[in-house]
């Protein structure tokens, strides 16, 4: 078993709130041993000098929809976990059986979304389940469970008794269940966690019970009286009470609104990820696209930015789990792997400590889906770690500042992970390869 020594950095212990200088001993993929400075180093085993640098856990992403084509991305960007919501476990099978150390996150999935008709992402696939059928949702959920989703994930036009249904038949599987609210017309965020629903992402469903009636889709003139830029503070802290009781969990996924409303002045430094990621059509046509409809976006669903960050930092001084996604590739320029580090500083900038920021993307995302092997840099854990040349507890900007990351205990630079990247026409013949063996099994 190969052993690895990452000496004299200064090791930002997450769960503890501390840092301090020492030495970290890597075997296989385990964290061996935490050295502090005044002990006596290992001797005869492949050295890292750590010395002025800093040392952090690997980041989770909490809420994005990976792909092959950009999943490296998130390594290069010290990303070492993501969770999946919503797509096709058979299809992420290559990433999820990636060895331990492959410069690819691990990935932890839910498989395609639970919708109500006529369906939000059109009619029953690959990547959605299509029903108005409380028994066929509970199938569906079965089925999920039986290829190896890790959670159940709901969309926003499901009727209340199929997600009644839905959320039931999973709790008998000890599976949670997440759900999308965004585009709701007639469930709230309250409706969802009375169901059962575990996960609120984006906090969506929040605006639909502060303001009965009001969704994305309606004429937004006829609720020109709501002041979305200075949301009313006693309403979000009334509802956050409620939702508190239910034991929800939040992804705010703050970046996904900041980036559409900052538009066209977005976030995008232009780092070496960044400049990868923009070489690739996957997804910057996606995002081009979406550039003609900055208007509409930025009136409807972008609305929520201010109200989604002050419904995060109530929700987490309440004592309610709030933890960091990025909802990446969506909407846009929601770069992969980079995007949670805007996220960061969207926590930091909204009233988190710079450790609480860093807390929320890995030892509570972890401990949120019960992920005890990572998150924190303890002994007996994965070593999953990032060697910044910035301390990110003076400033949580300098969680870019990459010299090194470290996946299964595997060393890499980004160039090295962005070397791995594959070509866009192997993702895609990757990728119809599937669609074809999935029709041909389930299309009649």
């Amino acid at each position: 078993m190969e052993k690895l020594l990452l000496k004299n950095g200064t090791i930002i212990d997450v769960a503890n709130e501390v840092s301090f200088i020492g030495s970290i001993e890597v075997e296989g993929d385990k964290i061996k041993r935490i050295i502090r400075h005044d002990e006596a180093l290992p001797r005869g085993i492949e050295t890292i000098d750590a010395k002025g640098k800093y040392i952090m856990p690997g980041l989770i992403d909490m809420h994005c929809h990976i792909n092959e084509g950009f999943a490296a991305h998130f390594v290069a960007s010290g990303v070492t976990t993501v969770r999946n919501t919503a797509g096709n476990v058979m299809l992420l099978n290559n990433l999820i059986q990636k060895p331990t150390d492959a410069p690819t996150p691990r990935v932890y999935a839910s498989d395609r979304m639970i919708d109500g008709t006529p369906g939000q992402w059109g009619p029953t696939s690959y990547g959605n389940f299509v029903t108005d059928d409380p028994e066929e949702a509970r199938k569906e959920v079965r089925r999920q469970v039986e290829v190896g989703a890790k959670f159940v994930k709901l969309y926003g036009w499901i009727k209340r008794d199929v997600m009644e249904a839905a959320a039931d038949e999973a709790e008998k599987y000890n599976m949670e269940v997440a759900c999308d609210l965004i585009n709701s017309k007639d469930l709230t965020a309250l409706d969802a966690a009375k169901a059962g629903v575990t996960w609120l992402e984006h906090t969506s469903g929040f605006a639909q019970e502060m303001y009965k009636g009001w969704n994305p889709m309606v004429d937004q003139n006829a609720w020109s009286h709501i002041n979305w830029e200075e949301p009313d503070q006693v309403k979000i802290e009334e509802l956050c009470a409620k939702i508190l009781k239910h034991n929800v969990k939040l992804c705010p996924t703050m970046v996904l609104f900041d980036q559409a409303m900052r538009y066209p002045a977005i976030w995008s430094p232009k780092n070496k990820v960044i400049k990868s990621i923009e070489n690739r059509k996957h997804p910057v046509e996606y995002w081009k696209s979406h550039e003609e409809l900055d208007a509409v976006i930025k009136e409807s669903n972008a609305v929520v930015n201010n109200l989604t960050k002050a419904i995060a930092k109530t929700y987490y001084d309440m004592g309610g789990t709030v933890v960091a996604g990025t909802d990446t590739p969506a909407l846009l320029y929601t770069y992969p792997g980079m995007a949670l580090h805007r996220e960061l500083e969207i926590f930091v900038e909204i009233g988190f400590t710079e450790v609480e920021a860093i807390q929320a993307a890995t030892v509570n995302a972890a401990k949120s889906i019960n992920l005890d092997d990572i998150g924190t840099i303890q002994e007996g854990k994965i070593a999953d770690l990032v060697i910044l040349n910035k301390n990110p507890l003076d400033n949580i900007k300098h969680t870019k500042e990459i010299d090194l990351v470290m996946k299964g205990g595997k060393a890499y630079t980004q160039d090295e992970i962005l070397s791995s990247v594959p070509s866009e026409e192997d993702v895609n013949r990757s990728l119809q390869a599937f669609m074809e063996e999935w029709e041909a099994e389930h299309v009649k």
